[in-house]
């Protein structure tokens, strides 16, 4: 029996897909084990390709954040994006899905994590490193001030035009 963890991340990716293919684009699931891409987006040429790691939630847990690893902090190209799904705790609740370029993960998992290193722990003590990452949409709720507040995620809510821009080999960014 499938785990719920691998069932909520199957619907994140389905519902990538249907969002990519509502707005035109060509997508694919990448084979199992492809490492940093779960959807493959094309033209309609077939020529210009982009990758999406989709990283999905339902339960928001206390700091609103998803979850992430020490790879996530080094794993850039123009070409690859995420996408970070948030369903709702009900079923017909609303989702929403941030697409996110990858040199912006990258700087955001990386920033937050050496700040949350550098500082003291409860009761003061060391923080020890791990392969543990968040990325989130307001670091401040967490008291982690790096720029990157309440608001901070809003220009790359359904962002689909990112990954058309990529496809279409032309340069845009939010935010």
């Amino acid at each position: 029996m499938a785990s719920q963890t691998s069932i909520t991340g199957a619907a994140g990716e389905h519902y990538v897909m249907s969002q990519l293919l509502r707005h035109g684009m060509i997508a694919a699931l990448a084979p199992v084990g492809v490492p940093n891409c779960d959807i493959v987006v094309t033209d309609d040429l077939g020529d210009r390709l982009c990758a999406v790691q989709v990283k999905t939630r339902q339960n928001k847990g206390t700091d609103g954040g998803w979850h992430m690893s020490r790879k996530h902090e080094t794993i850039v190209a123009d070409s690859l994006f995420y996408a970070f799904v948030s369903f709702d705790t009900e079923i017909d609740g609303p989702t929403a899905c941030y697409v996110v370029p990858s040199r912006v993960v990258a700087a955001a998992v990386a920033e937050s994590h050496a700040k949350w290193l550098s500082e003291p722990g409860r009761n003061g003590h060391v923080r020890k490193d791990s392969n543990l990452r968040r990325f989130m949409p307001d670091y401040e709720r967490v008291h982690l001030d790096i720029g990157r507040g309440p608001g901070w995620l809003e220009p790359y809510r359904e962002a689909w035009s990112l990954l058309t821009a990529a496809a279409n080999d032309e340069t845009s960014a939010a935010g």
